[in-house]
Protein backbone atom coordinates (compact mmCIF):
# COMPACT_ATOMS: atom_id res chain seq x y z
CA UNK A 1 0.00 0.00 0.00
CA UNK A 2 1.28 3.43 -1.10
CA UNK A 3 0.02 6.50 1.22
CA UNK A 4 0.53 10.03 -0.70
CA UNK A 5 -0.09 13.27 1.52
CA UNK A 6 -0.85 16.03 -1.40
CA UNK A 7 0.53 19.28 0.14
CA UNK A 8 1.25 22.70 -0.42
CA UNK A 9 1.91 26.05 1.39
CA UNK A 10 -0.81 28.19 0.32
CA UNK A 11 -4.44 27.42 -1.33
CA UNK A 12 -5.56 28.01 -4.91
CA UNK A 13 -2.56 25.68 -6.51
CA UNK A 14 -5.30 22.55 -7.36
CA UNK A 15 -4.32 20.49 -4.52
CA UNK A 16 -7.76 19.00 -3.72
CA UNK A 17 -8.30 18.58 -7.74
CA UNK A 18 -4.96 16.67 -7.68
CA UNK A 19 -5.98 14.42 -4.97
CA UNK A 20 -9.24 14.00 -6.61
CA UNK A 21 -8.49 13.34 -9.73
CA UNK A 22 -5.07 11.14 -9.63
CA UNK A 23 -7.20 9.04 -7.31
CA UNK A 24 -9.83 8.78 -9.43
CA UNK A 25 -7.25 7.84 -12.36
CA UNK A 26 -5.86 5.21 -10.18
CA UNK A 27 -9.26 3.96 -9.65
CA UNK A 28 -10.88 3.98 -13.33
CA UNK A 29 -7.65 3.68 -15.29
CA UNK A 30 -5.01 0.95 -13.26
CA UNK A 31 -7.80 -0.49 -11.50
CA UNK A 32 -6.19 0.40 -7.93
CA UNK A 33 -8.58 0.30 -5.02
CA UNK A 34 -7.95 3.96 -3.42
CA UNK A 35 -8.84 5.86 -0.79
CA UNK A 36 -9.15 9.34 -0.70
CA UNK A 37 -9.08 11.51 2.93
CA UNK A 38 -10.39 14.38 2.59
CA UNK A 39 -8.40 16.38 5.94
CA UNK A 40 -8.84 19.82 5.24
CA UNK A 41 -11.98 21.43 7.11
CA UNK A 42 -13.02 23.23 3.89
CA UNK A 43 -13.96 19.81 2.38
CA UNK A 44 -13.90 20.84 -1.09
CA UNK A 45 -12.25 17.04 -1.99
CA UNK A 46 -16.02 15.88 -0.50
CA UNK A 47 -18.08 18.66 -2.22
CA UNK A 48 -16.13 18.05 -5.06
CA UNK A 49 -17.54 14.06 -4.90
CA UNK A 50 -20.72 14.94 -4.62
CA UNK A 51 -21.10 14.60 -0.41
CA UNK A 52 -22.68 17.15 1.75
CA UNK A 53 -19.89 17.44 4.57
CA UNK A 54 -22.83 19.32 6.56
CA UNK A 55 -24.49 15.52 6.80
CA UNK A 56 -21.10 13.27 6.80
CA UNK A 57 -18.77 12.32 9.58
CA UNK A 58 -15.20 13.26 9.00
CA UNK A 59 -11.73 11.80 10.34
CA UNK A 60 -12.26 13.49 13.08
CA UNK A 61 -14.80 11.28 15.17
CA UNK A 62 -12.56 8.19 14.22
CA UNK A 63 -9.37 10.41 15.69
CA UNK A 64 -11.64 10.91 18.66
CA UNK A 65 -12.36 7.78 19.11
CA UNK A 66 -16.39 8.39 18.54
CA UNK A 67 -16.59 6.34 15.44
CA UNK A 68 -14.60 3.52 13.87
CA UNK A 69 -13.24 4.18 10.39
CA UNK A 70 -15.93 1.90 8.44
CA UNK A 71 -18.51 3.53 10.37
CA UNK A 72 -16.90 7.28 8.13
CA UNK A 73 -15.97 5.76 4.78
CA UNK A 74 -18.10 6.07 1.99
CA UNK A 75 -18.58 4.79 -1.47
CA UNK A 76 -17.90 6.72 -3.99
CA UNK A 77 -19.62 7.11 -7.30
CA UNK A 78 -16.28 5.95 -8.76
CA UNK A 79 -15.67 2.23 -8.91
CA UNK A 80 -13.05 1.14 -6.42
CA UNK A 81 -12.72 4.79 -5.33
CA UNK A 82 -13.83 5.47 -1.29
CA UNK A 83 -13.94 8.71 0.61
CA UNK A 84 -13.73 9.87 4.07
CA UNK A 85 -15.02 13.41 3.94
CA UNK A 86 -14.22 16.45 6.05
CA UNK A 87 -16.05 18.57 8.59
CA UNK A 88 -15.46 21.84 10.06
CA UNK A 89 -14.74 19.52 12.97
CA UNK A 90 -11.72 18.94 11.64
CA UNK A 91 -10.05 22.81 12.02
CA UNK A 92 -9.77 22.09 15.97
CA UNK A 93 -10.07 18.17 16.72
CA UNK A 94 -5.84 18.39 18.21
CA UNK A 95 -7.38 20.42 20.95
CA UNK A 96 -10.36 18.92 21.96
CA UNK A 97 -11.40 15.73 23.67
CA UNK A 98 -9.38 13.02 23.85
CA UNK A 99 -6.69 14.47 21.90
CA UNK A 100 -6.17 17.64 23.66
CA UNK A 101 -4.08 15.67 26.48
CA UNK A 102 -2.29 13.45 24.01
CA UNK A 103 1.73 14.43 23.24
CA UNK A 104 1.57 11.62 20.23
CA UNK A 105 -1.19 12.60 19.01
CA UNK A 106 -0.02 13.36 16.01
CA UNK A 107 0.87 9.82 15.40
CA UNK A 108 -3.28 8.89 15.77
CA UNK A 109 -3.69 9.06 11.94
CA UNK A 110 -1.24 6.76 10.85
CA UNK A 111 -2.58 3.97 13.23
CA UNK A 112 -5.58 4.47 11.78
CA UNK A 113 -4.77 4.23 8.30
CA UNK A 114 -1.43 1.73 8.66
CA UNK A 115 -3.45 -1.49 7.99
CA UNK A 116 -6.45 -0.83 5.75
CA UNK A 117 -7.16 -2.86 2.58
CA UNK A 118 -6.27 -0.20 -0.29
CA UNK A 119 -3.50 -0.06 -3.09
CA UNK A 120 -2.99 4.21 -2.70
CA UNK A 121 -4.46 6.57 0.19
CA UNK A 122 -4.14 9.74 -0.13
CA UNK A 123 -4.70 12.37 2.03
CA UNK A 124 -5.33 15.82 1.45
CA UNK A 125 -4.10 18.57 3.83
CA UNK A 126 -5.01 22.27 4.39
CA UNK A 127 -3.33 24.49 2.86
CA UNK A 128 -0.85 25.36 5.78
CA UNK A 129 1.34 23.96 8.11
CA UNK A 130 -0.44 23.09 10.78
CA UNK A 131 -1.11 19.50 13.04
CA UNK A 132 -3.38 18.16 10.31
CA UNK A 133 -0.55 18.99 7.50
CA UNK A 134 1.91 17.30 10.32
CA UNK A 135 -0.36 14.35 11.00
CA UNK A 136 -0.98 13.80 7.19
CA UNK A 137 2.88 13.60 6.48
CA UNK A 138 3.64 11.73 9.54
CA UNK A 139 1.02 9.06 7.97
CA UNK A 140 2.17 9.09 5.19
CA UNK A 141 5.17 7.28 3.45
CA UNK A 142 5.11 9.73 0.66
CA UNK A 143 4.37 13.57 -0.54
CA UNK A 144 3.03 15.08 -3.79
CA UNK A 145 3.81 19.01 -3.19
CA UNK A 146 1.18 21.26 -5.16
CA UNK A 147 2.56 24.68 -6.66
CA UNK A 148 1.76 27.15 -9.22
CA UNK A 149 3.61 29.50 -11.66
CA UNK A 150 3.37 32.68 -9.41
CA UNK A 151 5.30 34.62 -6.60
CA UNK A 152 3.46 33.21 -3.30
CA UNK A 153 3.08 29.80 -4.29
CA UNK A 154 6.55 29.60 -5.41
CA UNK A 155 8.26 31.73 -2.27
CA UNK A 156 6.47 29.52 0.40
CA UNK A 157 8.28 26.04 -1.09
CA UNK A 158 11.66 27.18 1.18
CA UNK A 159 9.13 26.95 4.62
CA UNK A 160 7.18 23.93 3.35
CA UNK A 161 10.98 22.32 2.15
CA UNK A 162 12.15 22.66 5.48
CA UNK A 163 8.52 21.62 7.02
CA UNK A 164 9.15 18.78 5.26
CA UNK A 165 12.78 17.60 6.52
CA UNK A 166 11.60 18.58 10.42
CA UNK A 167 9.11 15.55 9.53
CA UNK A 168 11.85 13.55 7.78
CA UNK A 169 14.15 13.66 11.23
CA UNK A 170 11.40 11.91 13.00
CA UNK A 171 9.30 9.70 10.28
CA UNK A 172 10.63 8.66 6.51
CA UNK A 173 9.79 10.53 4.20
CA UNK A 174 9.83 10.48 0.43
CA UNK A 175 8.99 13.38 -1.82
CA UNK A 176 7.24 12.18 -5.26
CA UNK A 177 7.42 15.17 -6.46
CA UNK A 178 6.45 18.70 -7.48
CA UNK A 179 3.07 19.04 -9.43
CA UNK A 180 2.69 22.68 -11.53
CA UNK A 181 -0.76 23.51 -12.02
CA UNK A 182 -2.47 26.81 -14.13
CA UNK A 183 0.29 25.70 -16.60
CA UNK A 184 0.73 28.35 -19.48
CA UNK A 185 3.81 27.13 -21.48
CA UNK A 186 4.20 30.61 -23.10
CA UNK A 187 4.49 32.27 -19.79
CA UNK A 188 7.70 34.53 -19.49
CA UNK A 189 8.72 33.81 -15.99
CA UNK A 190 8.20 29.80 -16.71
CA UNK A 191 11.96 29.41 -16.34
CA UNK A 192 12.42 31.95 -13.26
CA UNK A 193 9.85 29.93 -11.07
CA UNK A 194 11.21 26.68 -12.42
CA UNK A 195 14.56 27.57 -11.25
CA UNK A 196 13.57 28.26 -7.73
CA UNK A 197 11.43 25.32 -7.16
CA UNK A 198 14.55 23.34 -8.65
CA UNK A 199 16.43 24.84 -5.72
CA UNK A 200 13.94 23.98 -3.22
CA UNK A 201 13.05 20.45 -4.48
CA UNK A 202 16.20 19.16 -6.60
CA UNK A 203 15.30 17.42 -9.42
CA UNK A 204 11.49 16.98 -8.12
CA UNK A 205 9.27 18.99 -10.61
CA UNK A 206 7.27 16.34 -12.64
CA UNK A 207 7.87 16.38 -16.50
CA UNK A 208 3.90 16.83 -16.64
CA UNK A 209 2.51 20.41 -15.88
CA UNK A 210 -1.06 20.41 -15.32
CA UNK A 211 -2.69 22.95 -18.09
CA UNK A 212 -5.35 26.13 -16.93
CA UNK A 213 -8.43 24.35 -17.68
CA UNK A 214 -12.19 25.57 -16.43
CA UNK A 215 -13.83 22.03 -16.90
CA UNK A 216 -11.74 21.32 -13.53
CA UNK A 217 -14.37 23.41 -11.64
CA UNK A 218 -17.14 22.77 -13.68
CA UNK A 219 -16.83 18.78 -13.37
CA UNK A 220 -16.66 20.04 -8.91
CA UNK A 221 -20.46 21.46 -9.64
CA UNK A 222 -21.61 18.16 -10.64
CA UNK A 223 -19.22 16.29 -8.02
CA UNK A 224 -17.87 14.09 -10.28
CA UNK A 225 -14.20 13.36 -11.56
CA UNK A 226 -13.64 15.31 -14.90
CA UNK A 227 -12.86 11.88 -16.73
CA UNK A 228 -16.80 11.51 -16.40
CA UNK A 229 -17.62 14.80 -17.04
CA UNK A 230 -15.13 16.11 -19.86
CA UNK A 231 -12.89 12.94 -20.62
CA UNK A 232 -11.16 14.85 -23.51
CA UNK A 233 -10.55 18.12 -21.72
CA UNK A 234 -6.47 19.10 -21.79
CA UNK A 235 -6.65 18.78 -17.91
CA UNK A 236 -7.54 15.21 -18.22
CA UNK A 237 -5.34 14.29 -20.42
CA UNK A 238 -2.67 15.90 -18.00
CA UNK A 239 -4.23 14.10 -14.80
CA UNK A 240 -4.13 10.85 -16.55
CA UNK A 241 -0.40 11.29 -17.75
CA UNK A 242 0.72 12.71 -13.91
CA UNK A 243 -0.70 9.88 -12.90
CA UNK A 244 1.50 7.55 -14.61
CA UNK A 245 4.37 9.44 -13.99
CA UNK A 246 3.45 8.96 -10.26
CA UNK A 247 3.45 5.31 -11.10
CA UNK A 248 6.49 5.37 -12.30
CA UNK A 249 8.37 7.35 -9.88
CA UNK A 250 6.80 4.59 -7.12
Amino acid sequence: MHTIAVCSFKGGTAKTSTALHVGAALALFHKKRVLLIDFDAQANLTTGLGFDPDENDSMAAVLQEKKTFHEVVKKTGVPKLDLVPADTWLERVEVTGALASDRYSHERLHEIIKDLDYDFIIIDTPPSLCWLTESALIAAQHTLICATPEFYSVKGLDRLSQFIESINQRHPLNILGVLLSFWNARGKSNQSFLEVIERAFPKKIFKTKVRRDITVSEASIFGKPLFETAPSSRAGEDFLAVTKEILKRL
